[in-house]
């Protein structure tokens, strides 16, 4: 019972480590609470390794055990095979179903027919206990997920996913293969045998990896790579926008460093270039930072830049996700107060026309100035 936990646990959490499923997850986690995107995962999985297992117990009365068994020694090499393969990303599009509701049919459409489901199914028709190989695969998934969101906020250029690929393949090749040598050792076992299997498995194996290596190196920008880039150059190009609010000590006198809310904004953006962390441990409120003469045509188009990111990679709900907090520290030097944020551009940016209507009108026509230049690099 436990064992078959366990194992169906450490199944799935070979098979999705580096794969599709971390990075949706760790993309779903920038637009919503990793609570919901966990609670999201964990009813689509459910429900997708739900009818796995019980078709897997049906097809159990109906095939031989002994088959059922030869079955799943050769998915289990396909799919350490198949982990070698390149997997697109697709984006996943945001429907009006709430968060949780859009996670869960991405996960449960997502893993549809894919490995993970088979596992559960080829555990499931060999095995006894099928709600504890369904708590132990479910389990896996969030994970793995959990996982994905955590590397996520650490994201950089030196993430081994293709190291992280090469190793579930090897599980999975391994642990077929011993399968199938305990089923066809009296029958088809011999050095022979053993010697051409190895060489088409190993030959095929390195094939895969060498063509993976290439892709990557070549003709793939990793997903997680380009998040990590994105980032980087999110919190650069604003950490410059930023510095140039400041007026310098001849206009506002000696620098207070942290202690100034410009000072205090600079340095967490350079931190969490420097560290790769783009989510603060601990929020500040920044009405109690020092507020000195500032320039406000640089703060609304500090703030502008935010929007714009806003636009082009989509809305983190995360307060503690960097550029928030400095959205916050620029809405304290303009309004001395937050503006609410719903995840609503066009309501936030009415909510500060009526906070100050002039302050409102330029920093629409900041935005609507970077989206020309935009427009015309293209």
């Amino acid at each position: 019972m436990i064992r078959e936990f366990i194992k169906a646990f450490l199944l799935i959490f070979a098979a999705e480590m580096g794969d599709k499923t971390q990075i949706i997850a760790m993309t779903f986690a920038t637009q919503y609470k990793v609570k919901e995107v966990l609670l999201g995962v964990f009813l689509g999985v459910f429900l997708n390794h739900g009818i796995a297992i019980l078709l897997g117990r049906y097809l159990s009365k109906l095939i031989p055990m002994d088959w059922i068994q030869l079955i799943a020694g050769f998915m289990f090499v396909l799919f350490g095979l198949i982990a070698l393969k390149e997997e697109k990303v697709e984006d996943e599009k945001e429907k009006n179903y709430g968060p949780i509701i859009t996670v869960a049919l991405a996960f449960f459409v997502g893993e549809l027919g894919d490995k993970t489901q088979l596992t559960a199914m080829t555990l499931s028709a060999e095995g006894m206990y099928p709600v504890f190989i369904l708590l132990g695969t479910t389990l896996g998934m969030i994970v793995t997920s959990g996982l994905g969101i955590y590397v996520g906020s650490k994201i950089g250029e030196k993430i081994p996913d293709i190291f992280i690929k090469i190793i579930s393949s090897v599980v999975f090749v391994s642990l077929g293969t011993l399968k199938l040598y305990n089923l066809l050792l009296d029958k088809f076992v011999n050095i022979y045998y053993i010697g051409i299997y190895l060489l088409i498995i190993l030959s095929v194996q390195i094939i895969l990896a060498r063509r993976l290596i290439y892709t990557r190196k070549y003709l793939y920008y990793s997903p997680m790579k380009e998040a990590a880039s994105n980032l980087y150059i999110q919190t650069k190009l604003l950490d410059e926008a930023v510095d140039k609010i400041c007026l310098g000590e001849r206009s506002c006198g000696k620098c207070l460093g942290e202690n100034c809310i410009v000072g205090y904004t600079k340095d967490m953006l350079k931190k969490a270039r420097e560290n790769e962390e783009y989510y603060i441990k601990k929020t500040v409120n920044f009405e109690k930072l020092k507020k000195k003469d500032f320039c406000i045509d640089k703060v609304i188009d500090a703030l502008s830049l935010i929007v714009m990111d806003y636009m082009k990679y989509g809305i983190v709900e995360n307060d503690k996700f960097v550029i928030n907090q400095a959205r916050e520290s620029l809405e304290i030097i303009l309004f001395d107060k937050k503006i609410e944020f719903n995840e609503n551009l066009s309501m936030y940016l009415e909510r500060i026309e009526k906070t100050d209507k002039f302050i409102g009108r330029q920093l629409k026509s900041s935005i609507a100035n970077r989206t020309n230049n935009v427009n015309n690099n293209l």
